[in-house]
């Protein structure tokens, strides 16, 4: 998911966009790419990203998740969940429709929804806040989340301990229902899961009385999870089954935690680099100094700047940044020089200082104290 566009920037629309504008963006990308009018040798896939786009953004809850929690808001879906709400027969209009559900793992022009089998629980989306340092050493947080389990009576059945589901007279147990239409382009066969059921074949005559038939209950619970060293902000770790329960036990979906990094008062982050700012008198820029300044890791270290050192300067510490998550090694710190001039002097420092102003040179033109600046004196 990490290396897909944005849905938004792949159909060219605003993210503030209403449902007719993201249809025409993406009947017009669609019609382009088709592979039945485009020769290009990427129209598939560029066919394939827009249509995937489409699919989300046209979609309430879709929609709604990815803008929260982008491209991995979208994990756990299977292809019939992206593209179950998307009416290829309105968007193609005179294009062989079969080719598309085949291009999309559908299979022969029958657009099959039913269920083939126990069925996966949701993912659960949640955030940690942590600190700058926390983020450079690594650390475990524990996060509260409230999640549905099996039922611990009847373990997902949703019938009383003991007896049994009834055969649903609908679909004859076969959880689907097939709908024959006659369009233009032939007749087309359309299988969605059977109503009356819930696409699981049974009728509950029997509920089990601890969760009402549901088969889950809700339960919060408190689980502690790794943050590795080196995490950045709006990463997405995941946690693999502490999502909802699905139908059986084994299918739960994933917890997926969006890590969000606290301001630091010290350092500013961007990647594995760091960067602050330090200030210096006159005298240190003028002459050069070492300087002992503060780190990441809660040291300090020492670092020399060189005489003549200009305001804005910024020197390199290699390998004082943040540890990187992606390989072994370290950023860089970057610290800003910032020199500071000094608002009140003595009458030996003015002295000093018009010394160097008439050996470097410069005339220096007395300025006059304000009427304002020695009422404040005397109210001293």
């Amino acid at each position: 998911m990490a290396d897909k566009r944005d849905y938004y920037e792949v159909l060219g629309v605003d993210k503030n966009a209403d449902e007719k504008t993201i249809k025409k963006a993406y009947r017009k990308l669609a019609r382009q790419y088709h592979p039945d009018v485009c020769d290009e040798p990427d129209a598939e896939d560029k066919f394939k990203e827009v249509s995937e786009a489409y699919a989300v953004l046209s979609d309430d809850e879709k929609r709604q998740r990815y803008d929260q929690f982008g491209h991995a808001g979208m994990d756990g879906f299977t292809a019939e969940d992206f593209y179950q709400n998307v009416n290829f027969e309105d968007i193609f209009q005179g294009f062989d429709i079969g080719n598309i559900f085949d291009m999309f793992g559908f299979g022969g022009g029958s657009r099959s929804r039913g269920r083939t089998g126990p069925q996966r629980g949701s993912d659960i989306y949640t955030e940690v806040p942590i600190t700058l340092e926390e983020a450079f050493n690594g650390c475990e947080k524990e996060i509260k989340i409230t999640r549905s389990e099996l039922c611990p009576t009847c373990h997902g059945s949703k019938s009383k301990p003991g007896s049994d589901p009834d055969t649903c007279p609908k679909c004859g147990g076969t959880g689907q229902i097939k709908e024959v239409s006659n369009t233009f382009l032939g007749q087309m066969v359309n299988v969605r899961p059977c109503r009356e059921c819930g696409g699981t074949g049974k009728i509950i005559t029997d509920p089990c009385d601890d969760c009402h038939g549901r088969g889950n209950k809700r339960k919060t619970k408190t689980i502690k999870i790794e943050i590795p060293e080196g995490v950045d902000e709006g990463n997405h770790l995941r946690v693999s089954h502490e999502g909802n329960c699905g139908e059986s036990e084994g299918l739960e979906g994933d917890l997926i935690v969006t890590v969000h990094i606290k301001k630091n008062d010290k350092f500013i982050r961007e990647g594995d680099h760091l960067y602050m700012e330090q200030q210096v008198s006159f005298p240190q820029a003028a002459l050069g100094d070492v300087l002992s300044i503060p780190t990441i890791e809660g040291k300090e270290v020492e670092f020399k700047i060189t005489p003549g050192t200009q305001s804005e300067t910024v020197y390199k510490l290699r390998g004082q940044g943040m540890n990187s998550v992606r390989h072994n090694g370290r950023g860089n710190m970057y610290v800003t020089i910032k020199v500071v001039v000094p608002k009140k002097l003595n009458s030996k420092q003015k002295d000093l200082l018009k010394q160097f102003a008439e050996i470097s040179g410069d005339e220096i033109q007395h300025v006059e104290r304000g009427l304002f600046d020695r009422v404040k004196d005397a109210m001293k």
